[in-house]
């Protein structure tokens, strides 16, 4: 046996165990249950609960199993007597002041007082007196609560402390008067706060906009995945009568362990969003009206014969695998290259010398043994938020982090630097750490710079540690300057021996690239003759017919001002989709309408690499289908080759194939390119979607939408609030050029740079507006 390993016996069987396990987790490895309220395998010992106790042969008293180490030789009994005894009253103490409300309480048939109850507890009480009543208070509308039923476990305080990094719950009072709670009535903002829904071990805390709404032995259990965002979590959509109830985790250790964040958990709202298309739509006599399919798609096969060759499209990265590979043989068997996803980026430059797909170069898992990195253009935290908590685990391993943004980012750990500049000094600050780092940009003219303490800091830290890596993120991507600051990057990351990786925001970026839907490549990276026009380029010139998939153009794109001057210059606007933003609508000549993640089937490639296929949960809203289904059909009316797919699966089999060989390595092929100049001297827009602006599902969710980081408004540094005479909380209309934004209050923010303005994309509010990283100006309402 390993000098790590030591024998113990648990109800007369002979158990292996780790030095200094506790013993509820040897017994749950061998399958021996003991009940347990506080303990929870991804937090912290609590002990309190007093529910696992077990009697140990030469203990004077039973022990808690959660926090009693394993001893050579040690002996438990888990049903003795003595144990049961103990377990039994802890029971009756815990049900003396619970309401025994079942029959209305939502965590009703998947309680686990509900089951230790019916095993441990008593059919009457000794206990006569007033039970006691806690008041509720109002935590924000995702989370409902009935602090009557609490126990006291404390998973939900330590939660928010141990994972979630902000400490919103938690204990006041003594004795009968202890309250779990937030003291003051406010709403809980962190973005994973709905796990403490799961983590609750009774009714006191569940799900808002799922309460009352339906018995859990009612519902019926899908796994999937989420698209929001490419850590692509692992969750269970539970259906009643074939629609969406709520949103679960499922536990995938490499990838989201237990957690989900909120926006995986509440975007569900939208699928049932009032301005659902759930009919096929055809504009006769300048409006848009309801018709059949087959209608629909014999108008949108007319207005693809007629553009010929001269037909683009544009589609959301958070469509599936299946469907983005169809896309683009669609529009390749038409005569055209001209297809893509990238509809928030802007500097296209380099986009030969890009890697297979953007990928992170480990699995998510990885994230928490990392000893050093540097995020650039990237808000971890409100972008992906359960890679976030990979990334937190390191932090408190003693790992440096450091961050380098046009806006300082929101972190829940102590980073190494948190810097912030705006577009152009963010170039600079790069090229102070490449300097630091002793290297040099391959095909770049970087300027000579003065390195601050800080860059030093930050090249020693990614020096100094084996396992370091450099992280390009979303708003690096969306930058104008998205060559050079790539370049930069890569050149550091080879000067400092790190990784260099990519966190993506759409859901399925990666399978867009493998997918062939980029205007320079086909499928798996394969090189093709002639580039089509990209994004920008198709929004400059969309050609004779417009082919949209599952984007809100305006919202989606960098300009929304261009996006919307795109969909009135093209002759054909075909759309397939859930949902018509107001320039789409206004656009649209026909739309196909089409089922959400939740009511179709496809594959979804996350940051790591892992492809995960789901099925359908839920049924499809009214008459829309499968978005491989409608381009399929586009493709056979339009009599193309390989379109005569049985099923789903035939096409991801033929996907799967071509991606068979291909290696994928972040590594960035040579590319020359011109460093920027620089001439601006006035307020310079910065921005990104905020965490609950990123796709039409989550766009529509009522919960979400009510939530902090919903919050609508512009930011600017106190020094050029000063300097323009603005003051916290007066109303201001942004303008780029010609075209105006909507009034928006101003918000006082020291993490935006000196003449920046940051506006969130992603909204209504804004989308006639320009590019981020360009002139604005602000008029005070």
């Amino acid at each position: 046996m390993s000098d790590d390993l030591i024998q113990i016996t648990v109800d007369g069987k002979s158990l292996k165990a780790r030095k200094g396990q506790m013993l509820i987790e040897v017994t749950d490895d061998a399958g021996i249950d003991i009940p347990r309220f506080c303990y929870h395998k991804k937090l912290s010992v609590a002990a309190n609960c007093r529910m696992c106790l077990v009697e140990v042969e030469k203990a004077p008293k039973p022990l808690p199993a959660c926090a009693t180490p394993v001893m050579p030789d040690m002996v438990v009994h888990t049903k003795s007597k003595a144990a049961r005894k103990a377990q039994r009253g802890t029971m009756e103490f815990l049900l003396i002041n619970h309401p025994l409300d079942c029959p209305i309480c939502d965590q009703g048939g998947e309680c686990e007082l509900q089951d230790v109850a019916l095993g441990y507890g008593d059919a009457s009480s000794q206990y006569t007196e007033e039970k006691r009543v806690v008041m509720d208070k109002y935590i924000g509308p995702l989370i409902a609560t009935e602090m009557t039923r609490c126990i006291h476990c404390t998973r939900c305080v330590r939660f928010g402390e141990e994972i979630a990094g902000m400490r919103e719950m938690g204990a006041t009072g003594r004795g009968e008067n202890v309250r779990i709670g937030t003291y003051i009535e406010k709403s809980i903002v962190s973005e994973v706060s709905g796990n403490i829904i799961d983590v609750c071990p009774v009714g006191a805390l569940t799900a808002r906009p799922s309460r009352f709404s339906a018995r859990a032995w009612e519902l019926s259990q899908h796994a999937s995945v989420s698209p929001h965002d490419s850590v692509g979590a692992n969750i269970f959509i539970h259906t009643d009568k074939k629609t969406v109830n709520r949103v679960v985790p499922r536990e995938n250790e490499s990838i989201n362990e237990v957690w989900i964040a909120d926006r995986d958990r509440f975007a569900y709202q939208g699928l049932i969003a009032s301005d659902r298309i759930t009919r096929p739509l055809l504009r006769v006599d300048g409006e848009l009206v309801e018709t059949d399919l087959e209608s629909a798609l014999d108008a949108a096969q007319e207005a693809l014969a007629a553009a010929g060759s001269d037909v683009c499209a544009l589609a959301s990265a958070y469509s599936t695998l299946e469907e983005l590979y169809l896309l683009q043989k669609l529009v390749r068997g038409l005569g055209s290259s001209s297809v893509d996803h990238r509809l928030a980026q802007q500097d296209f430059t380099d986009q030969h010398a890009a890697p297979i797909m953007p990928w992170l170069g480990m699995d998510f898992s990885e994230l928490e043994d990392l000893q050093a990195a540097l995020l650039v253009g990237s808000n971890i935290r409100k972008e992906q938020p359960i890679a976030a908590l990979r990334l937190r685990k390191a932090a408190l391993k003693g790992a440096p982090i450091s961050l380098l943004n046009t806006r300082k980012a929101s972190v829940h750990f102590d980073a190494l630097e948190n810097m912030s500049a705006d577009p152009y000094a963010l170039l600079l600050q790069l090229a102070g750490i490449l300097k630091a780092s002793g290297g040099s940009a391959a095909g770049l003219d970087v300027p000579d710079v003065d390195v601050s303490d800080a860059q030093q800091r930050i090249a020693d830290s990614l020096k100094n540690n084996d396992k370091s890596v450099v992280f390009i993120g979303p708003q690096a991507v969306s930058s104008s300057y998205f060559s050079v600051i790539r370049s930069l990057a890569a050149a550091i990351a080879k000067a400092t021996d790190s990784s260099l990786a990519y966190l993506p925001e759409a859901g399925n970026t990666a399978a867009a690239w493998l997918a062939g839907c980029v205007p320079h490549r086909r499928v798996a990276g394969g090189e093709i003759p002639k580039s089509g026009k990209n994004a920008a380029q198709i929004m400059a010139d969309p050609g004779k017919a417009l082919l949209l998939l599952a984007t809100e153009l305006e919202l989606d794109a960098a300009s929304g001002q261009a996006a919307t001057a795109a969909l009135e210059k093209a002759e054909k606007v075909i759309v397939l989709g859930s949902y018509l933003s107001p320039a789409v609508a206004a656009a649209a000549d026909v739309v196909l309408p089409q089922a959400s993640y939740a009511e179709s089937a496809g594959t979804y490639v996350n940051a790591s690499g892992r492809w995960q296929f789901v099925r359908g949960a839920a049924k499809a809203a009214g008459d829309s289908r499968p978005g491989w289904k409608l381009l399929r059909a586009l493709g056979s009316n339009a009599e193309l080759e390989g379109f005569d797919f049985d099923s789903i699966d035939q096409i991801s089999q033929e996907v799967q194939a071509e991606c068979a060989s291909i290696g994928l390595s972040n590594e960035l092929k040579s590319v020359d390119l011109q460093w920027p100049e620089h001439s601006n001297k006035g307020l310079i827009r910065i921005g990104g979607n905020t965490l609950y602006s990123t796709d039409s599902i989550v766009r529509r969710s009522t919960s979400l939408q009510k939530t902090e980081d919903a919050r609508v408004f512009l930011s600017l540094n106190p020094e050029t609030a000063d300097k323009l005479s603005l003051a916290d909380g007066d109303t201001v209309i942004a303008s780029q050029g010609k075209a105006t934004s909507s009034a928006l209050p101003l918000q006082i923010d020291p993490a935006v740079p000196a003449d920046c303005v940051w506006i969130p994309t992603g909204i209504c509010e804004v989308t006639n507006l320009g590019a981020v990283n360009s002139p604005i100006q602000l008029d005070k309402v």
